[in-house]
C-alpha cells in the first residue's frame, strides 16, 4: 500500500508551489520553494505513514522542507535517511512534541530526512500529520513563537485550500484576518485571541467566549443571568499583554481562561483582555429583534457562502451567539464545538447581517 500514490498529493502539488511562490515573492524574502515533484513525494510519504502504528500509537510528525544549514542549531544524522513510510513510523516518537520538525532536502533525485530542527524561517513549507489521514500543509508567520498559518488541509480524499484573499475581501473580523496569517493584525502585539482559541478548542467540552468593548455594560443587556460575575474584573491576562509579556504566566493565563469556556454559559472578556464573567446565559433585549438570517462562510477556495436560519447553525451555542453579536454588534463572539468545529461570529455593516466564520481548517 505504501507504494501507491495518494491521489490528491498529485491534485494539490502545482498549487501549493505556486501558493509559496507567490507569497514569498510578495514578502520579499530568501525562502526556498518547493517544486511540486518534491511537494508529491513529501504528502505521499506523510499520508502513508500516518495510517501506520509505532508500538499502537499513530505517528505525530511535522516536515519542515529546508535545507541542513537553515535549520539552525539542530540535531543532524551522519547518513541521511528515506523519506519514506517506514523511516517516518520510526522517527515519529523522538519527534511528537510541538515545535520539533524533521528536515527534509533534496538527496541526488529524491529527497530524504536530513535531522530535526526548532528554527524555522518565515515562509518555510511544512507539513504536519496531525492523525490518520489527516495532514496540514502550513508556514511560519513573522512571529517565530506564533501559530504556523495554514494552506490547505487534506482529510482523505478531501482537499480544503485556504481561500486568505477572498476571506479578507468579506470584511472578516480581525481575528479571522490574524488567522489567516497574511494581515498586519497578526502581528498586533494586542492581539491574544488566537491562543485563547487553541485553548477553547483543546479542552474539547466546547465552549463561547464574548469579547466586548472596555468600559461599557451594554453587554448586560443580552444576557439573562450571569451566575458567576467576576469582581474585580480578572485582569491578569490584559496585564501581561499591556506588558508585552508572552512568558509562561501568558500561557497559563490563556489557559485559565480558556478552562472557563468548559462551563455552561459564555465566558465574558473585555477587549482589554479582561475576564467580567463566565457561564453567562444569552437572551434577547427587551423588545429587541430575534436573529434570523446568518451568512455563514468557509474560509477555502471554491466554498459558497450560504444564508441560513439562525437555527440551523448548529446547536443552541451557535444561535446564541449570533443572537448576542445581532444585538451587540461591535462584539465578537467565538464558539467551540465538542467535534472540533469552531465557528467565528462577527457584524458585517456591508451586509448588514451577523457572517459565522466557520475556521476550524485553519486552527488544526
Amino acid at each position: 500500500m505504501d507504494r501507491l500514490a495518494y491521489p490528491p498529493a498529485h491534485s494539490v502539488a502545482h498549487t501549493v508551489e505556486q501558493h509559496f511562490r507567490r507569497h514569498i515573492q510578495r514578502a520579499g524574502i530568501k525562502a526556498e520553494v518547493p517544486e511540486a515533484a518534491a511537494i508529491e513525494r513529501i504528502i505521499n510519504a506523510a499520508f502513508w505513514a500516518s495510517l501506520r502504528r509505532e508500538e499502537g500509537r499513530a505517528p505525530t510528525i511535522s516536515l519542515a522542507y529546508l535545507p541542513p544549514e537553515a535549520g539552525g542549531t539542530a540535531l543532524f544524522v551522519e547518513r541521511p535517511l528515506p523519506l519514506d513510510p517506514t523511516t517516518l513510523t520510526k522517527l515519529a516518537p523522538a519527534v511528537e512534541r510541538p515545535g520539533i520538525h524533521l528536515g527534509v532536502w533534496k538527496n541526488g533525485d529524491g529527497l530524504s530526512v536530513w535531522g530535526a530542527t526548532r528554527i524555522i524561517p518565515p515562509l518555510c513549507f511544512v507539513l504536519e500529520v496531525i492523525e490518520p489521514g489527516l495532514l496540514v500543509i502550513k508556514h511560519r508567520r513573522a512571529d517565530p513563537d506564533g501559530k504556523f498559518a495554514n494552506v490547505v488541509v487534506l482529510e482523505g480524499d478531501q482537499v480544503k485550500m485556504v481561500d486568505a484573499e477572498g476571506t479578507l475581501a468579506s470584511e472578516c473580523p480581525d481575528f479571522v484576518a490574524t488567522l489567516l496569517g497574511f494581515d498586519p493584525a497578526s502581528s498586533h502585539p494586542d492581539n491574544v485571541l488566537l491562543p485563547l482559541a487553541l485553548s477553547m478548542r483543546a479542552h474539547k467540552h466546547g465552549g463561547s467566549l464574548l469579547v466586548v468593548p472596555h468600559g461599557t455594560e451594554a453587554w448586560r443587556k443580552s444576557i439573562v443571568s450571569v451566575p458567576y460575575t467576576v469582581a474585580p474584573p480578572f485582569s491578569k491576562l490584559g496585564d501581561l499583554v499591556r506588558k508585552g509579556s508572552r512568558d509562561v504566566a501568558f500561557k497559563e493565563a490563556t489557559d485559565a481562561i480558556g478552562g472557563l469556556t468548559a462551563v455552561d454559559g459564555a465566558v465574558v472578556l473585555s477587549d482589554r483582555w479582561d475576564v467580567l464573567a463566565f457561564g453567562a446565559k444569552i437572551g434577547r433585549t427587551e423588545s429587541g429583534p430575534f436573529v434570523e438570517q446568518v451568512l455563514v462562510r468557509e474560509p477555502i477556495l471554491g466554498h459558497t457562502p450560504a444564508t441560513m436560519h439562525a437555527s440551523e447553525l448548529g446547536g443552541t451555542r451557535h444561535l446564541s451567539a449570533a443572537q448576542f453579536v445581532h444585538e451587540q454588534r461591535d462584539a465578537l463572539a467565538l464558539v467551540a464545538s465538542q467535534d472540533g468545529r469552531f465557528t467565528v461570529f462577527g457584524w458585517s455593516q456591508r451586509a448588514r447581517l451577523v457572517h459565522a466564520y466557520r475556521v476550524e481548517a485553519l486552527l488544526l
